[in-house]
């Protein structure tokens, strides 16, 4: 079943991916205005002057990237989830070379990689935490219930 929600989340998030730094314009094109409000807003409730639009951006692309690394690594078995970690930065920088050589408007940036990477190991690291939590909660349940079940106990010969 883990691997099935893994699989339709990860699918799921490559398309959102794709589609975000696939399209042929830049994805916050025509919503400029709309970015200055909301930076507006933050700057009034207290976020500092200097996070402007470049660190708007990067965050942006750091929350896009981290349930991609979340998933990707919940599709690897547990003892190879670090395989996740070297590919985050390699489907990012694919990304920006595409961007680069196939899509004149778009621009490709080395930020782009590093904010998608620092998101994609964000999620891979929730995805090993839960996966930690999920191992302990269940030798902790098989504990239980051998214990209330006295297996592997045998009643000594009388």
């Amino acid at each position: 079943m883990r691997l099935l929600v893994a699989a339709v989340g990860l699918g799921m998030c490559v398309v959102v991916v794709l589609l975000a730094t696939l399209s042929p314009t830049p994805i916050d094109q025509g919503y400029e205005s709309a970015i200055e409000r909301v930076l507006s807003v933050l700057h009034r409730n207290g976020v500092p002057d200097w996070f402007g639009y470049r660190w708007f951006e990067f965050s942006a692309n750091v929350a896009m990237f981290v349930p991609l690394g979340f998933f990707l690594a919940l599709v690897f078995p547990t003892r190879f989830l670090w395989v996740a970690l070297p590919l985050i930065p390699a489907i990012s920088g694919t990304l920006e070379m595409v961007q680069y050589f196939v899509l004149p408007a778009r621009f490709a940036t080395v930020n782009d990689v590093i904010a998608n990477s620092i998101g994609g190991w964000a999620g891979i690291a929730v995805a090993a935490l839960v996966v930690v939590a999920v191992h302990v909660r269940d030798r902790r349940v098989i504990r239980t219930w051998r214990e209330k079940n006295v297996i592997g106990v045998r009643e000594p010969h009388a």
